[in-house]
């Protein structure tokens, strides 16, 4: 497989840790991912999940830009809905001002968040009807061609920062064949549409001025360890700790709960979303992410490195560049 290899960075915060430790762990990975050969980071935004430190997307990305050299980094992306396309122009073209050819931009049209967390961001349901608009929009102010008369984005205005639409369903791949952007499936936990979603797209797409050909980026989840075992208990520790952050409403499960838990309907509702994981040792997970590769038909793969222990997560990272040469 010669497909390039990027990072999804979930920005976790485990168990035990702060904020604080999430950016420092962001920081040794994005390090570490330039080293090891990978094109890209992502971060994506999520709003009132103590698990998750990317809320402010743009400003993370900022402090991750200036701790490295070279890779490219990127939102994975901004809930479009949440913000004006005016403000996401302004804090992307600064971005790329500051760091020059180094900045994506990926969108996406949930909210990431529950109805209360959408009163507190001051946005609607109905914020997500106009996502198709809001991407022209906001590409407008990128380009320089405006489609609102007399509004520019400063810093922003030329700087062409790439976009690339995000989905898990049919209409993020029709709105990315229509417009001719590149395609992220979110694979790694919406995996039930990836094959129809890719036909779709490459299906319809058509040529734009930033893209000439169909671009896809499928993610999926990766843990490996020195040993298959390590791994596979890691894998284990993730899926309990996903029983307790998405069913535990508050209350964490003990580990014999959770595997009672993780047979129930709810529980196999769960394992579905990560249906799309490498697990073990190096050459297991290499196998497991070459089939993946074809099955996908993707362009790029994006990997989110699942392993809840900091030392496996980042160990993850490099037998998967070792396992590909990067």
């Amino acid at each position: 497989m010669a497909l390039p290899l990027s990072i999804l960075d979930l920005a976790h915060i485990g168990e035990g840790e702060t904020a604080a430790d999430s950016f420092a762990a962001s920081v040794a990975l994005a390090q570490r991912a330039e080293e090891l050969g990978y094109r890209r980071v992502w971060y994506a935004e999520h709003h009132n999940m103590d698990s998750i430190a990317s809320s402010a997307t743009s400003v993370l990305i900022a402090h991750i830009a200036a701790h490295t050299r070279t890779i490219r980094l990127g939102a994975g992306g901004v809930m479009l809905p949440n913000h004006s396309p005016l403000t996401i122009a302004e804090q992307f073209g600064t971005l790329e001002t500051l760091h020059p050819g180094r900045i994506d931009l990926g969108l996406g049209r949930a909210p990431g968040s529950d109805q209360n967390t959408m009163r507190a961001l001051r946005r609607t349901p109905s914020a997500a009807d106009t996502f198709p608009q809001d991407v022209l929009e906001l590409q407008g102010y990128l380009t320089g061609e405006t489609r609102i008369p007399g509004v520019h984005a400063t810093p922003g205005k030329g700087t062409n920062v790439p976009l690339y639409i995000l989905g898990s369903s049919l209409f993020g791949a029709q709105l990315a064949a229509m417009l001719g952007l590149p395609y992220a499936f979110a694979s790694h936990f919406a995996p039930t549409a990836l094959e129809e979603a890719v036909t779709v797209y490459r299906t319809e797409f058509k040529p734009s001025a930033q893209l000439d050909r169909p671009y896809v980026i499928a993610a999926l989840n990766v843990i490996a360890a020195d040993s298959g075992e390590e791994a596979r208990e890691q894998f284990l520790e993730a899926k309990r700790l996903r029983v307790s952050k998405f069913l535990g409403r508050g209350r964490t499960f003990t580990p014999e709960e959770a595997d009672m838990i993780l047979e129930s309907p709810a529980g196999q509702q769960l394992l579905q979303m990560m249906k799309y994981s490498a697990v073990g040792d190096q050459a297991e997970v290499k196998e497991y992410v070459d089939r993946f590769a074809a099955h996908s038909r993707a362009d790029e793969l994006i990997v989110a490195f699942s392993a809840p222990d900091r030392k496996v997560w980042l160990r993850s990272a490099e037998l998967l560049a070792q396992a590909y040469d990067l």
